[in-house]
């Protein structure tokens, strides 16, 4: 048994959730997961995780042979990383991970031109609507929007953003404009993420949650601005979807008058020893760039 491989097998079970999402993770086989799994209990002499129908949980003495496990696998993998050059020239494989809608529109074109100045540098770009821990899956740099939760993460500020109201122009012929956020009570809405954090406007000196009736409920913030467009109803939508569709008229603004402050762009990562170079050099790469870009002054 290649008792690294199952380490890496384990920890990839532990943070997925289950073995058929590590399977899928892992691009390795059920069975194959399961049985690396299997023969290092039995190596240990001892369970290390609980099967249910839907996820794995950890014993006692699987979560202490997890925490070992991440250390040792950290400890190889700056090993590696240091035997490469990654600390000599910026090198090897960086992982980032954006917002869906802000890697298409804005991160992306400035992640192809670091590409091409730094062609030893390889890119895994994981778009995501949620949350991604850097640590347990592996994610070297992060681009997030609004207030930052982890303040374990290193952060360099790079521009900010708002969120804009609007509506097609045929959804506010059938509907009319609503005059004030709580004009919103009478119109449909198309509902994504947080209601307190997309629905809030700045009234009288104040921060006022003010939603519409929720006529359609989506998981991404492309579709959001997909049924705007169609005129399901009012959305919320990030400045940088709307570019386009306000210079063709395709969306209108509305309640411009009662948006709130810009809220902040960050590039975050973590901080493990040494910074390899490729993580240095992509953060002096992106930050000037996409102030450039995310500037509202």
């Amino acid at each position: 048994m290649d008792r690294l491989d199952a380490m890496r097998v384990l920890l990839a079970v532990v943070d997925a959730g289950s073995l058929s999402a590590a399977s899928r993770k892992l691009n390795a086989p059920l069975p194959s997961v399961s049985r690396k799994v299997n023969e290092l209990e039995r190596h240990l002499g001892t369970m290390l995780i609980v099967r249910t129908n839907r996820r794995v949980l950890l014993t006692n003495a699987g979560r202490d042979y997890v925490d070992a496990a991440r250390r040792i696998v950290a400890d190889l993998d700056e090993a590696e990383r240091r035997a490469s050059g990654e600390y000599q020239a910026p090198r090897g494989e960086l992982a980032i991970t954006t917002p869906v809608e802000f890697g298409a529109h804005i991160a992306l074109p400035i992640v192809f031109a670091f590409m091409e100045q730094y062609p030893e540098v390889t890119v895994r770009f994981l778009a995501a609507d949620r949350m991604v821990h850097l640590i347990d899956e592996q994610v070297d740099v992060a681009i997030r929007l609004g207030p930052l939760a982890d303040t374990a993460l290193y952060a360099v500020r790079a521009g900010d953003y708002r969120m804009l109201t609007c509506a097609s122009p045929r959804y506010l012929g059938r509907c009319g404009t609503p005059l004030k956020p709580l004009d919103l009570a009478h119109h449909d809405g198309i509902l994504f993420g947080n209601p307190s954090k997309f629905w809030t406007y700045h009234i009288g000196g104040e921060d006022v949650v003010a939603m519409p009736r929720t006529r359609l409920s989506v998981s991404t913030a492309a579709t959001n601005r997909l049924a705007a467009l169609d005129g399901i109803g009012v959305a919320r939508l990030f400045d940088y979807q709307l570019q386009d569709e306000f210079r063709l008229g395709t969306l209108v603004p509305i309640l411009t008058e009662y948006d709130g402050e810009a809220r902040p762009v960050h590039i975050v990562y973590s901080r493990q020893g040494l910074l390899p170079l490729k993580v240095r050099a992509f953060i002096d790469f992106v930050a000037p760039r996409l102030r450039a870009v995310c500037c509202r002054e």
